[in-house]
């Protein structure tokens, strides 16, 4: 292969995209082009998944629904992202810099620099990268379809489609069956209640679900009841006091996530955690098991807000009704004390992300807006009965606490 100016190959993708561009040579950076300044790169999250996409072309999609599209070339490797179909809003930019690791003070500058990075759907850019690809590895010509259905799965579709069409012809066909209309009114209860504890038990002995055939073939098929899915769930979950731009906004990321997976149980999968998603997000909003507009209105600030100091007349000013009126009515309704709330949802997200991240307790306590790592470990021992630290080590022994 002639020489190759990885230099410019990046710049001019970043520049035609909008899409930071990364070019490592044997896992090791060499050049760059972003669209904006960053403080930190956020593909450090993600670094070992993205290394491990061997193919020519192939593509990573993260927790928070970002995505990264891959070329390979010989010891090179060509990425471009992060970037996603619809724009992500702050407080999941904000996970993003915890996650990466950005200081606190560079926070506001990180979320800016990824506000300017465009909004590309994958498929633009695993075209493009086709296209890049076929001048960098030897004329290989890929469509896109080679990067999301197999041949073999083609050939199925073709074998599925025919076997129906003769089957039509013949009038050998069945009437299909539905189950589903029982189902579905079951399990979208279930959402807008937020009864995660009646879905689990649901999902332990689901019955298969019969629906009527709204696709050529089995993946087509699944992603598209898995859109069904997702547009029932999001509107039970606004029925429930989900916030309408959040629960939409989480739908078409899970519809995007479901139509880069490849295999029936990976789609399953996703589906059953997404609708345990959304009745998660309804159950927090339903404070004190109860759904008045008042508290749906609160809890939907403060999980808005999660990474910033949180004051009941942030809250008042927010709703335009006075500090005290606001405290008095919270409690007649919920039963709670709104300070009480806050606190509490401020350590349940610091446990799951002493679970789930190796971050520590004074960088949780910063992200989390509290003033310091002292006055977080109080407020932490208060609502969970230990320390941040205790409850880690615990987790990490396999105990339910």
């Amino acid at each position: 292969m002639k020489h190759v100016d990885f230099g410019y190959v990046a710049r001019s993708m970043s520049g035609l995209s909008g899409v930071p561009v990364r070019v490592y040579r044997n896992k090791v950076l060499v050049c760059s082009s972003f669209p904006s300044s960053l403080p930190r790169d956020p593909i450090a999250v993600c670094l070992d998944e993205v290394f491990a996409i061997t193919a020519h072309v192939g593509y990573h999609v993260t927790e928070l629904f970002h995505y990264y599209v891959v070329l390979n070339c010989g010891v090179h490797r060509i990425v471009v992202g992060p970037t996603s179909q619809i724009m992500s809003d702050e407080q999941t930019l904000r996970k993003l810099a915890f996650d990466t690791g950005v200081p606190q003070d560079e926070v506001p500058r990180f979320i800016d620099g990824m506000r300017s990075i465009q909004s590309v759907p994958v498929e633009s850019l695993l075209r493009t990268l086709c296209t890049v690809n076929h001048f960098l590895n030897g004329g290989e010509k890929l469509e896109l379809s080679d990067l999301t259905i197999h041949e073999s799965e083609l050939r199925a579709i073709k074998t599925d489609v025919e076997s129906s069409r003769t089957a039509r012809a013949l009038g050998e066909e069945d009437r299909q069956q539905h189950n589903t209309l029982a189902i579905e009114e079951a399990i979208m209860g279930i959402v807008r209640r937020g009864d995660t504890a009646a879905l689990r038990m649901w999902l332990s002995g689901a019955t298969a679900v019969q629906g009527g055939i709204i696709a050529g073939n089995q993946l087509r098929q699944l992603r598209n009841l898995f859109i069904v899915t997702a547009t029932l769930a999001s509107r039970a979950a606004i029925g429930g006091g989900m916030h309408e731009d959040d629960a939409f906004s989480l739908s078409d990321a899970y519809i995007q996530r479901a139509e880069l997976l490849m295999s029936h149980n990976s789609i399953l999968n996703l589906q059953y955690h997404m609708l345990l998603d959304f009745t998660e997000q309804v159950e927090r909003l339903h404070v004190g098991g109860h759904a008045t507009k008042l508290s749906m209105d609160v809890a939907n600030y403060v999980r808005h807000h999660m990474s910033e100091p949180v004051r009941v007349e942030d809250i008042a000013r927010q709703l335009s009704i006075s500090r005290p009126y606001l405290s008095a009515r919270f409690r007649k309704e919920t039963g709670r004390c709104l300070t009480d709330f806050i606190l509490n949802e401020k350590t349940e997200e610091a446990k799951r992300l002493l679970r789930y991240s190796d971050k520590t307790s004074s960088a949780i306590a910063e992200y989390l807006g509290f003033s310091s790592q002292g006055h977080f470990c109080r407020v932490f021992k208060t609502y969970a009965g230990m320390t941040p630290n205790e409850y880690r080590e615990n987790h990490r022994l396999g105990t339910n606490n």
